[in-house]
């Protein structure tokens, strides 16, 4: 079986994605074979009649990882809203069978696996008259722990530290945090790394600038934030 870790972050948009991209291309570009998973995407784009899973995509063209769309992503909807609503609109709800029966076959595919969440922390995934499923449920099904993405700048602190004490309350493991949109010359987004580091008692274990082109961490400390 291979070494696996969920990426979450603390709200929409602090760069899941993009960071997720570098850690699957670092590996990879450092011969370690690394394979990528989503449960629910939402927000395809249609190109020439193909529903493109742009995050997915996205991993894919940056790592250089091969895989059908349909083999990595188990659910995609074409609206760009919360996985719960966009289901409701096209029908077809996650169900969590599928989602571990999916990501145990990518995972013996690979020898280290990650699996990007949607949303934050608390993003609902399904919510109707037969069940609620909320991202906490996926990564509690699928046993792994996590690494916290954040934004680097001005209120993370706050959303950093509830994430992980929300996190910690469900008895969800975290191996790290990594800042994303970093400004190496920014005085309040250092301090704002070393009160993370102090409130939550975790390392920030990378922090990656606008449009990085890699991750500036260690190859043998990436694979060991991998359980």
């Amino acid at each position: 079986m291979s070494k696996n870790i969920f990426i979450t972050g603390t709200g929409t948009d602090v760069g899941k994605t993009f960071v997720t991209a570098l850690i699957v291309k670092k590996l990879r570009d450092n011969g370690i074979d690394c394979g990528y998973y989503k449960s629910a995407l939402s927000g395809t784009e249609n190109i020439n009649g193909f529903e493109i899973p742009g995050d997915a995509d996205y991993v894919c063209r940056i790592s250089g990882l091969k895989e059908s769309y349909s083999d990595i992503v188990s659910y995609m909807y074409k609206n760009a809203v919360s996985p719960h609503l966009a289901a409701q609109i096209e029908g077809n709800p996650v169900c969590i069978e599928k989602v571990k029966n999916d990501f145990e076959k990518c995972s013996k595919r690979h020898d280290y696996m990650i699996v990007e969440g949607s949303g934050g922390i608390v993003c609902p995934i399904r919510e109707d008259d037969n069940q609620r499923i909320v991202l906490t449920d996926i990564i509690k099904n699928l046993g792994l722990d996590i690494i916290i993405v954040a934004n680097a700048g001005l209120g993370t602190i706050n959303a950093v530290v509830l994430t992980v004490e929300y996190a910690r309350q469900l008895g969800i493991n975290i191996r790290g945090i990594i800042l994303n949109k970093f400004h190496k010359n920014s005085v309040m987004e250092k301090d704002n790394k070393l009160m993370i580091e102090k409130y939550t008692g975790i390392k920030v274990a990378a922090c990656v600038e606008d449009n990085a082109k890699d991750i500036d961490i260690d190859i043998d400390i990436l694979k060991s934030l991998f359980s």
